[in-house]
């Protein structure tokens, strides 16, 4: 190369073209680029279609996928064509000599830099706008598919008297289309202004003119568009009011209008209107007079009518004309919220009883009879006894249960009874040995439903186990147990195939078994085996000989997650709880369909409402969509995921709910018609929580009907803070079957209490009828209780049961070396006009690494009581005996036989006396360890002596009785008192 420097030359270095052998190399490399990139994209689309189709729902991803291209193109097409269109425009319209000036000639040397690659650079421009819209109008496909899907919902609107699906459904379409037309409009005047100024149609600092004729009038007619987007914009802004939000009387998102919206937003939006529409005209008319002055005036005067009509009247209206008179200002228009909030949130049935919060029957024998029949107190709390359920069911390392269990209904005898459910999942971090194969193909499923009483426990304080054991046997017969999806099972896994899965072990050893389901993606395709190494980044998934033949690949593989893929338009409930429903285990998973546009409701945000203490410590029990603001909520689609198939299937349960109706239009034969949920689902189907805790946060203010209260904010309630912990979180609502005081038997309920705000004694209780198929489903009914009377909130009664020095003791003495006590439910009961509360106490203690129950608390009417048992702190309440406690079940030995002139009985019972006092003592001790082997003792003892009392029974022997085989002789040696099973 030759020097330019001026200097010597040195030695020169010859620069050449590669050579063709790079050149194909580098070429190779780029296609091969090219195509890896281009492979991946299709890998991520063709994975989703794979899966879709195997679940039966491909309708739901190509209604979606074609909507979303068709938005794009549309859009994209659409403002590429506006900004190309104006750029081109403002190009033609270019004066044909510039301007001798230094900043034209300046500018000459950028305008023959582009002038090879003009036309490059306008496709560059146009496609790149075109993209980002595109892009952007893609993400509307919902707001599209709502619009020209929409439903009536038979309502009109108290201010305008339109259907409110014109603001669930019409306003966001038109709001979106005019956030369009602003986008286009202001870009196109930036291009076209930049255009006119790099080809002399605009000047900054040349002589003369500042503008050619042809650029004011094209920027002019720009403009006038924008400005005419504006009056659409004001007119649009009308409707708007209704459903806008406000921070009115300490209530966040307040919704909807207000004396000085209905009387000074709503006419200056009028009149901003007019003159939006007029300065547009003006705007218009510079095509013909050439000329900004009065534009530009019009403009100004919409800005300064924005500030005093928009802005500075509606000030003035609500300083001088409602503050002085706020209450008869604003109660028409607080009542219309009330009304819509009602009905929004499905409140609008509330009854409201006033409760005296004090018992009236002073007969202690009957109201201790009346507890059995108010009430099936649940003392097996499902948010502690996960961990033993873990110890003592758990059976492998590499199974495990959900960190909280879940309430159901099962029928014994005919009668229904509150059950304590949880599912043996797969756990992958149990297994023995961690690789790729043991990973996603020998460990792939859970196994068996483990269940027990919510309403007893065993001597030892371990939950009655109605269904354990692997395989797990009980109550619930026949039933396909293996679990290849649930809430913990969060990875893939590859089955069907030549490799063998790990079905369960026993004393035989393992047992193996091969998927036979029809879940999952076929693998025996190469470009599926291709398609999924490159999505999951597994390059071995591609070569792995463990995959051939019937491999089959199962993923997306929790409850929520496979109805939320399956039903996008869906908010999805917190808590999927499993059943045993016909054989098969299904998860029951509660769906809702929301809006934000239901005009004069409050909204709320669904992650703040539904909050409480077990959201705080579990993330996989909030519900999805946690930032959602809704103002329309209901639980109209009842979902159920198989837990061995996979099979998902969506329930219509609201019939009459215009919003589903417009998202069963809009994706076709995806939801089944109510008829056909089957009478065993339908057992098992019940009032979902979410729904709950929204509906209990909104009545706190709106269970008040009338304005004038509720601008008093004399009756504002608050969701306690859960007693039994130190989360500071609200405390959840629970499952009981209990009967209220308008009820004639007990029913399956959802229920919840309420404090005043900013105190702790109690002000309502709130429960709502859970059981699906009962004519009062869905009832809610609130106990209110007198203010000017006080009564204990559960964080009274918590303190209560702490401070009392017998307790505190006993406390004390449980929580001796390094045991931990849990509380449990405090459970809250109305009991002829008072309020009977119950708290389960749990211990952690020696060596054992799970909560047992070891005491119960009970209190009502002033009196308390801290017992071994539900049974005998209920008496000790109450003074009374009650009519008895079931029947304990097989194993439970808590109190040993009598003595006998027989040998081996006799034997057998000094045995059982010895292992008795053991206990007891090791109860002194709080040595957990040495109470489970005496009562082990205690059982073997009382089985001999059981065996031998029947042999002589049937020989006519000594001691011989009247005793059965299977009955358990009651007492206790020496007469000593011996713990009793809860229930």
């Amino acid at each position: 190369m030759p020097d330019r420097g001026g200097g010597p030359s040195g030695p020169r270095i010859r620069v050449g073209r590669p050579s063709r052998r790079v050149r194909t190399l580098l070429m190779t490399l780029g296609v091969l680029a090219v195509l890896g990139m281009a492979f991946t994209m299709f890998a991520g689309f063709w994975t989703d279609w794979l899966w879709y189709r195997s679940v039966n729902y491909s309708s739901v991803f190509t209604t979606t996928l074609w909507t979303k291209i068709g938005l794009f193109f549309v859009f994209g097409l659409l403002m590429a064509l506006a900004v190309g269109f104006n750029i081109w425009l403002a190009h033609r319209l270019r004066p044909p000599l510039s301007a001798m000036s230094m900043e034209q000639q300046n500018l000459d040397r950028y305008r023959m830099g582009i002038a090879p690659y003009k036309k490059w650079l306008l496709f560059g421009i146009t496609a790149l706008v075109g993209l980002i819209a595109g892009a952007s109008a893609s993400g509307q496909w919902r707001t599209w598919l709502m619009w020209v899907n929409g439903v009536p919902f038979g309502q009109k609107d108290p201010q305008f008297k339109l259907d409110v699906s014109f603001y669930a459904f019409d306003l966001p379409w038109y709001r979106f289309l005019l956030g369009f037309g602003f986008a286009a409009a202001i870009l196109s005047v930036i291009a076209a202004a930049l255009t006119h100024y790099l080809y002399g149609g605009l000047r900054v600092t040349s002589p003369g003119a500042r503008a050619t004729a042809a650029a004011t009038g094209h920027l002019s007619v720009l403009i006038g568009i924008f400005v005419a987007l504006k009056a659409v914009a004001y007119w649009l802004d009308r409707y708007g009011l209704a459903v806008k939000s406000s921070d009115f009387r300490a209530t966040d998102n307040w919704t909807g209008l207000r004396y000085v919206d209905a009387n000074a937003y709503l006419p200056a939006k009028t009149i901003l209107f007019c003159i939006a529409v007029i300065c547009a005209l003006l705007f218009f008319a510079t095509i013909w007079r050439r000329t900004w002055q009065l534009p530009v005036i019009g403009f100004g005067l919409m800005v300064l009518s924005a500030i005093l009509i928009g802005g500075l009247y509606p000030a003035i209206v609500q300083k001088f004309q409602v503050q002085p008179n706020e209450q008869a200002k604003e109660a028409p228009y607080v009542e219309k919220n009330l009304e819509a909030t009602r009905q929004a949130y499905g409140i609008d049935g509330t009854k409201v009883t006033d409760y005296s919060g004090t018992g009236n029957t002073e007969d202690k024998t009957k109201l201790r009879d009346d507890v059995g029949s108010t009430a099936s107190i649940r003392i097996m709390d499902p948010n502690i006894v996960s961990p033993t359920f873990q110890q003592l069911q758990q059976i492998r390392n590499y199974y495990a249960f959900p960190e909280n269990l879940d309430v159901d209904r099962y029928a014994k005898d005919g009668k229904d009874q509150d059950t304590v459910i949880g599912l043996r999942e797969i756990n992958l971090a149990g297994i023995p040995k961690k690789n790729w194969i043991n990973n996603h193909f020998r460990y792939t499923h859970g196994y068996g439903v483990v269940a027990a009483k919510g309403t007893s426990a065993d001597a030892q304080g371990r939950p009655n186990f109605t269904e354990s054991d692997l395989p797990s046997k009980g109550d619930l017969g026949t039933y396909e147990q293996r679990v290849y999806y649930g809430e913990k099972t969060t990875t893939y896994s590859i089955v069907g195939g030549p490799q063998k899965e790990i079905d369960y072990s026993d004393d035989n050893g393992e047992k193996t078994t091969s998927y036979k389901g029809d879940s999952g993606v076929n693998l025996s395709n190469p470009v599926n085996r291709a398609a999924y190494a490159v999505a999951f980044g597994e390059p071995q998934i591609l070569y792995s000989g463990a995959i051939g033949d019937g491999s089959r690949i199962l993923y997306n593989r929790t409850p929520k997650e496979r109805v939320e893929a399956v039903a996008p338009w869906l908010t999805i409930d917190g808590d999927a709880y499993p059943a045993v429903v016909n054989g098969q285990i299904q998860w029951i998973v509660d769906a809702y369909t929301t809006t934000n546009g239901y005009p004069y409701s409050s909204r709320t945000t669904l992650g703040d409402t539904t909050a409480d203490s077990l959201t705080a410590t579990n993330d996989n029990r909030a519900v999805v969509a946690q930032q959602n603001q809704v103002n329309y909520i209901r639980n109209s689609v009842k979902a159920t995921v198989d837990a061995y198939t996979g099979e998902v299937k969506l329930y219509q349960w609201d019939t009459k709910d215009p919003v589903l109706k417009t998202w069963m239009k809009a994706f076709p034969n995806t939801v089944e018609p109510k008829s056909d949920i089957s009478k065993d689902l339908m057992d098992h189907l019940r009032y979902p929580q979410d729904l709950f805790k929204v509906q209990r946060e909104l009545l706190t203010r709106y269970h008040v009907k009338d304005a004038t209260t509720f601008l008093s904010g004399s009756e504002v309630w608050q969701v306690p803070d859960d007693p039994t912990n130190r989360s500071g979180s609200a405390v959840p609502p629970y499952y009981l079957s209990m009967k209220m005081p308008d009820q004639k038997a007990q029913a399956f309920s959802l229920t919840t209490t309420f404090t005043p705000t900013g105190r702790d004694n109690l002000s309502a209780f709130m429960a709502v009828d859970a059981e699906a198929g009962a004519s009062d489903y869905g009832k809610i009914r609130i106990l209110k209780l007198p203010t000017n009377t006080t009564v204990n909130g559960p964080k009274q009664v918590q303190s209560q049961f702490n401070s009392q020095e017998d307790i505190a003791e006993s406390i004390r003495l449980l929580r001796g070396g390094d045991s931990e006590v849990e509380y449990g439910n405090l459970l809250t009961v109305p009991l002829d006009g008072g309020l009977l509360y119950v708290e389960p106490v749990y211990v952690r203690g020696g060596g054992l690494k799970y909560p047992l129950l070891r005491k119960v608390l009970v209190t009502y009417g002033g009196q308390t009581a801290f017992e071994n048992t539900l049974d005998e702190a209920l008496n000790k309440v109450f003074g009374a005996d009650g009519p008895g406690t079931e029947p304990p079940d097989e194993g439970d030995t808590t109190t040993p036989p009598p003595t006998s002139d027989n040998p081996t009985v006799q034997q057998a019972l000094e045995d059982a006396q010895k292992a008795f006092d053991a206990g007891q003592e090791a109860l002194k001790k709080n040595d957990w360890e040495a109470y489970g082997k005496a009562q082990n003792d205690l059982e073997d003892a009382l089985r001999r002596a059981e065996d031998a009392q029947s042999e002589a029974s049937r020989t006519g022997g000594a001691g011989g009785g009247e005793s059965k085989p299977g009955d358990k002789p009651s007492g206790s040696p020496s007469g000593s008192p011996s713990p009793k099973p809860s229930s």
